[in-house]
């Protein structure tokens, strides 16, 4: 197991909350790799190496990514929803607008599959689909920049502050099932 020093730990399914900021890193890890992959090399052959960074960076987007959201559409935003509104209309008018940034970005992680997959497929992609490429990950990139500060910033310490220990606790329970990891029963402390 490589170790890294100074590195935060990750979170776990004790820590929700902390979870979901950490998954944060990975989606700007992922986009990352595939922004400077068609950047640089604009559609044409790839190395092994790149392939490989594509090919994983295209599942995370199509297989953890979803769980992401769910986590936060499904289990995270409707615990908001339930709390007392004079306390939560601001983050609420948030919370709306970000599952709004969800739904593009899914879509546009549909797009990015299929381009990403013809590229990985023919070894090289047409000069309108590399721009194509080039133009939906600078959509994404924008989109995210600002959908994870609001989300670091304001939602995720909001959530942390006014989610009873048992709601955070249900909230991992629900993210631990998702990833099939449904008999970890996490134990939260009160705060």
């Amino acid at each position: 197991m490589p170790i890294t020093i100074g590195a935060k730990r990750e979170s776990d399914f004790t820590d929700p909350v902390g979870m979901l900021g950490d998954c944060h890193r990975r989606i700007e890890r992922f986009l990352n790799v595939q922004v400077t992959l068609a950047t640089r090399e604009k559609g044409g052959p790839l190395t092994e190496e790149d392939r490989a960074a594509l090919e994983t960076s295209l599942r995370y987007f199509r297989e953890a990514a979803p769980k992401h959201t769910a986590d936060e559409e499904e289990s995270l935003f409707p615990r908001l929803r339930r709390i007392d509104p004079v306390k939560t209309q601001a983050i609420l008018a948030r919370v709306d607008s970000l599952e709004q940034d969800h739904e593009c970005a899914g879509k546009a992680h549909d797009e990015v599959d299929q381009l990403g997959q013809r590229w990985l497929t023919s070894g090289r992609l047409s000069t309108e689909d590399a721009s194509r490429l080039s133009t939906v990950l600078d959509q994404l990139a924008k989109l995210y920049r600002n959908h994870i500060a609001i989300e670091d910033t304001e939602v995720f310490p909001f959530a942390t502050r006014i989610l009873s220990a048992s709601d955070r606790e249900a909230v991992g329970v629900e993210m631990a099932a998702r990833r099939g990891a449904g008999a970890a029963t996490p134990t939260i402390k009160s705060r």
